[in-house]
């Protein structure tokens, strides 16, 4: 009897120190894909208004540019990384929320992400299609005006009319369960707030405006990584 329920206090034991560690490992495996997708987004982001006009009524003489080209080209590599980063992102907060998920809330702020990332993935594609095109029309010369256009502004509606405006409703999302369930301090919650506004109302604004989510991102992160550590730090 004695060996039993030494055997039963042990599993219990282990259980609690297995379910400890998941508890431990979920921020920091969140800050890293959180980090990993913030760096990547920026980096594609800063490529494409470095290496793009950013009207999109002038002339396509840039795709002539090589370097410009293959500006682009890396920027559209990085953005399937960053999304399979954010994707991640996600699944590791809703293990970190638990149990204290509000399903109205949840819902949203999944829908949002998935939708978030099937903007990004297919202005990337439609870009990249542009790009191919252009490629294949360098020995006739530059695809057409019309083309053009109609390639630069299908992606600049799905980035930044869409795809950011998903970004703005995860983000407020985000920043509603926060608050409900403390994961994250007031400072953060009210920069989320602050992103989520600027998202939906001055995107079109700047095009720089649209770097205000994965910075935002990458602040989460880091938080949830010192508070790993800070969890860490706690149990020795």
């Amino acid at each position: 009897m004695r060996q039993a329920g030494d055997r039963q206090g042990a599993a219990v034991s282990t259980g609690q120190l297995s379910a400890e560690a998941t508890a431990l490992r979920t921020p920091r495996a969140a800050a890293v894909a959180g980090i990993a997708f913030s760096v990547l987004l920026i980096t594609a982001l800063v490529l494409i208004q470095l290496s793009v006009p950013g009207n999109p009524a002038v002339p396509g003489a840039w795709l002539a540019h090589s370097g410009r080209r293959t500006a682009v080209i890396v920027a559209l590599n990085l953005v399937p990384f960053a999304g399979i980063a954010f994707l991640w992102f996600i699944g590791v907060i809703r293990d970190r929320i638990g149990d204290r998920e509000d399903r109205f809330f949840a819902t949203v702020f999944l829908g949002s992400g998935l939708l978030f990332v099937a903007m990004l993935f297919v202005a990337a594609a439609v870009a990249g299609g542009l790009l191919a095109g252009a490629s294949a029309a360098r020995r006739s010369g530059l695809p057409g005006a019309d083309t053009l256009l109609l390639g630069r502004h299908v992606t600049a509606l799905l980035l930044n009319v869409y795809a950011m405006r998903m970004a703005a409703v995860f983000s407020l999302s985000t920043v509603t369960i926060a608050r409900r369930t403390r994961i994250l301090p007031r400072w953060l919650v009210v920069a989320g707030v602050v992103t989520a506004l600027v998202l939906l109302i001055g995107v079109g604004f700047s095009p720089w405006v649209e770097l205000l989510f994965p910075a935002w991102i990458l602040l989460l992160s880091v938080d949830f990584l010192f508070a790993g550590r800070r969890a860490l730090a706690g149990t020795t």
